[in-house]
């Protein structure tokens, strides 16, 4: 048996921007490359909502063509999102984990925001010590996951995610249920942090490591570096 930690990578189920027909998913590089980062270390588990293919993002491919870590990822990992476990089967296995990570894109926005199971396994996740982590959308998870005690995880804590102006740049702002830099911000208690300049990487981490979030696609491998530092490896 592997000695090494076990760090959960969790992906959006959701396949369109809400009831449109525009497809969505998962972001590529912010999946290639925290788990560039942190596959030669932990071992890597991945689960979806609905457990099965989770779905690529279209529009994250082609401005990642030069991005070598982004295409070699995408042209020998597609068994890690082809065949994901449910969300589910990890409910009272935090002991059993050092990390999860929630990738980024849209599609997080309209499924794992609300998603019940994932706030569960965000809960145990944080209440048993271990790292809870999200880049971009991913922290659209975090936004209304809360601890037994009834508060939000992330309250009176600094935390990032993608800004407004943004998502206004990216042509999406209409289309979004929230905007996750306001809801963040409300529920952290005005804790949220952005770069100085919109697509700036901004990785910030808080409570003594174990909440790490990345604002944008530029901050993956810092989520990934600030990962491996919480996690000693």
């Amino acid at each position: 048996m592997s000695s090494k930690p076990k760090v959960l990578f969790v992906l959006t189920s959701q396949r369109t921007v809400g009831d449109t027909d525009r497809p969505t998913g998962w972001f590529l590089s912010e999946f290639a490359h925290p788990y560039h980062e942190l596959a030669p270390h932990v071992q890597v588990s991945v689960a979806s909502p609905a457990g099965g293919e989770a779905p690529l993002a279209p529009d994250s491919i082609k401005p990642f063509e030069g991005d070598k870590t982004a295409v070699d990822f995408l042209n020998t990992k597609e068994a890690l999102w082809k065949d994901t476990e449910k969300l589910s089967a990890f409910v009272g296995r935090a002991h059993e984990f050092a990390a999860i990570f929630y990738v980024g894109g849209h599609g997080p926005m309209f499924d794992l925001a609300t998603d019940a199971t994932s706030h569960q396994l965000i809960r145990e996740f944080f209440e048993a010590d271990k790292v809870v982590a999200a880049v971009c959308h991913g922290p659209a998870a975090l936004v209304n996951a809360k601890l037994s005690d009834g508060t939000f995880v992330i309250a009176a804590s600094p935390v990032t995610g993608f800004s407004n102006v943004e998502e206004d740049q990216a042509g999406m702002t209409p289309l979004m249920p929230f905007l996750l830099e306001t809801e963040l911000a409300k529920n952290s208690g005005g804790k949220y942090e952005k770069a100085a300049e919109p697509w700036a990487e901004k990785v910030v981490v808080a409570r003594a490591g174990r909440l790490i979030t990345g604002q944008n696609p530029a901050s993956a491998t810092g989520v990934g570096k600030a990962i491996k530092a919480a996690l000693k490896i």
